[in-house]
């Protein structure tokens, strides 16, 4: 049995992230391409920061356990 961490952000990444309405967060996390598995996936275990003026969520495959990421662009 996995065990899921809960997510750890940055304050500003934790601020931009609750900006945005709850219903688009799930389809975010769950549209993360996996080089490994070569498709769409969830992330997982993933930690926010703000990098570039993105957000940057890095994680884990929720199939593979690889390493994956997304980024989310500021406005």
């Amino acid at each position: 049995m996995v065990m899921e961490s809960l997510p750890t952000f940055t304050k500003p990444a934790s601020q931009r992230w609750e900006s945005i309405p709850a219903d688009i967060r799930q389809r975010l996390l769950s549209n993360v391409w996996c080089g490994q598995c070569r498709h769409e996936t969830t992330i997982t275990n993933f930690s926010g920061t703000i990098k570039g003026g993105d957000l940057l969520l890095v994680g884990k495959c929720a199939e593979c356990r690889s390493d994956v990421a997304r980024v989310i662009e500021g406005s």
